[in-house]
């Protein structure tokens, strides 16, 4: 049973969500996995809580910020 950890921004609307959730899934079936047997789980974490090449994402992208 596959289980897939997806780390986004805080924020990712329930639309994007279900594509995501049902693209992955789709991997999986096309490999001959249960769609029943995949689990996926989504963390959302604000972006002021990332960092890219040792510097904070809300440093990096200022006009992001209130994201």
């Amino acid at each position: 049973m596959p289980i897939v950890q997806v780390s986004v921004w805080k924020g990712m609307s329930p639309e994007n969500k279900k594509k995501t959730v049902e693209g992955i899934t789709k991997v999986f079936e096309d490999l001959g996995v249960p769609k029943e047997a995949v689990e996926i789980v989504i963390y959302e974490t604000p972006k002021n809580n990332w960092a890219i090449g040792g510097q904070l994402h809300s440093e990096r992208h200022v006009h992001t910020r209130s994201l």
